[in-house]
């Protein structure tokens, strides 16, 4: 019955970080004019209660890992570190200009990239200048992700200096012929003196990031990996599905074929083994992809119903601004996104002249936050509910139209005005998330957009 449910619902569809996704952003009605006012709505609402959040994309490798779909710049040239620093810095101000009062800050996460590409030196220069405008919230989280070959002692006593106390190391998978594939060359040794050293310094978050999916990936490669990283026990375990989009311009998913991935059945045992031996170990399974210890934030937001989904994924602080800053990255004001351009170059031209680098964006209707609260709900809690108002039940009705299939192969339930996922329905939370895309159904992609559901 599994397999015959993975067989119907393993198709390609969002992992909605954001509502509407980022290809159903409508473009002709946005400007940069109604981005900065849906931002300044937003810091007026939240800045002095929840604070915000900043995501700062730094982007630079050293070499190109080819399973990531990330937006990166691959260069050995650290003399790019300082003007980029400064150019992050003077964006930052761009916004700090635009408002009344000096900027909460609850949340940073410095994604990549290699963020530990850059120097420590440079790292505090970053994080200093941040705040020569901003405040700590006092219940600030501040993360960053290290890779475990380049990320030092001195990184990590640095950051936890300045306020950060969770780091995310990728991982992937422990197998040599796996590794050359995706040219991420790692062994357990470099994981394990990274992972001990942050444990010593006193962060209180250490996370594993490990792929499902790859390249010459087989069931015994992800046992072994699973088992080393029992070894560890870090505080959070990312299970990612490998996500194969060699059509997106940009990534660099070469060095393999089609046929060198495990394939749907294959490929969701990969999952399940590694879920049962997680189980086995003591984590508890948050949200999608997700794995937590019950003494870590992520698990006890869960508890409290705090668990939040953005651009940076699942996270334990709610908040409703996020600003993102550098190359590429994505900015949340919950009423708006808006995307930063894509290269490095014009990046650092166009914040030099004055102006915030924003190339794209969406502004939500009425409707699209009806839509996306449904989403984050099913996303965050595996329920969601509507309250008696024509527009709610209008927009639920329509789409739970789409869910009778999946209610009836008792992936979902429905009872009054609530949604419930059950456990065993988790995997396809994707899926039923799609049900409520109603961009997604007025308009089906002619062309190849998103990975595989399952």
């Amino acid at each position: 019955m599994k397999n015959l449910l993975i067989q119907k619902y393993n198709i390609p569809g969002p992992r909605y970080t954001s509502y509407p996704t980022v290809p159903y952003w409508n473009n002709d009605t946005f400007s940069k004019e109604k981005w900065i006012k849906t931002f300044k709505q937003s810091f007026i609402e939240s800045n002095s209660s929840e604070g915000i959040s900043l995501y700062i994309h730094l982007p630079f490798c050293e070499s190109l890992c080819t399973f990531c779909a990330c937006h990166k710049h691959i260069t050995k040239r650290h003399e790019m570190e300082d003007p980029y620093i400064e150019t992050v810095l003077k964006e930052w101000k761009l916004y700090v200009n635009l408002v009344d009062e000096r900027p909460v800050i609850k949340e940073i996460h410095l994604g990549g990239g290699t963020p530990t590409f850059f120097s420590e030196t440079q790292l505090k220069k970053l994080i200093d200048g941040i705040f020569i405008n901003a405040e700590k919230h006092p219940e600030h989280e501040f993360s960053f992700e290290g890779h475990p070959n380049n990320t030092t002692k001195e990184h990590l006593q640095t950051l936890y200096n300045l306020g950060f106390t969770r780091v995310s190391f990728g991982v992937q998978d422990y197998n040599p012929k796996v590794q050359e594939a995706i040219h991420r060359v790692q062994p357990f040794e470099n994981v394990q003196k990274v992972h001990n050293w942050a444990k010593k310094i006193g962060y209180t978050s250490i996370s594993h990031d490990l792929v499902f999916g790859l390249p010459f990936q087989t069931k015994e490669n992800v046992i072994y990996t699973i088992n080393k990283t029992k070894e560890l026990e870090p505080d959070r375990i990312s299970f990612y599905s490998y996500a194969h989009v060699p059509w997106v311009k940009g990534v660099g998913q070469r060095g393999f074929n089609e046929d060198n991935l495990p394939k749907n059945e294959e490929k969701r045992e990969l999952y399940e083994i590694g879920k049962e031996l997680f189980a086995e170990m003591g984590y508890v399974e948050i949200g999608m992809d997700h794995f937590a210890l019950p003494t870590d934030s992520l698990y006890k937001a869960t508890q409290e119903k705090t668990l939040h989904r953005n651009f940076m994924g699942y996270t334990a602080n709610k908040t409703q601004l996020m600003i993102g800053l550098g190359m590429s990255s994505i900015s949340d004001s919950w009423y708006g996104f808006a995307q930063n351009v894509k290269t490095v170059k014009e990046y650092e031209r166009i914040v030099n002249d004055g102006e915030i680098p924003v190339f794209r964006g969406h502004i939500l209707s009425e409707e699209d936050l009806i839509i996306r609260k449904h989403i984050l709900n099913i996303m965050c809690h595996f329920s969601t509910s509507w309250e008696e108002d024509s527009l709610q039940i209008e927009n639920v009705e329509n789409h739970i139209e789409k869910l009778e299939e999946m209610i009836q192969d008792g992936l979902v339930f429905i009872k009054g005005n609530k949604l419930k996922v059950p456990e065993k329905a988790r995997p396809y939370v994707r899926n039923i998330c799609m049900a409520f895309d109603k961009k997604l159904h007025e308009k089906q992609p002619e062309t190849k957009l998103f990975s595989m559901t399952i």
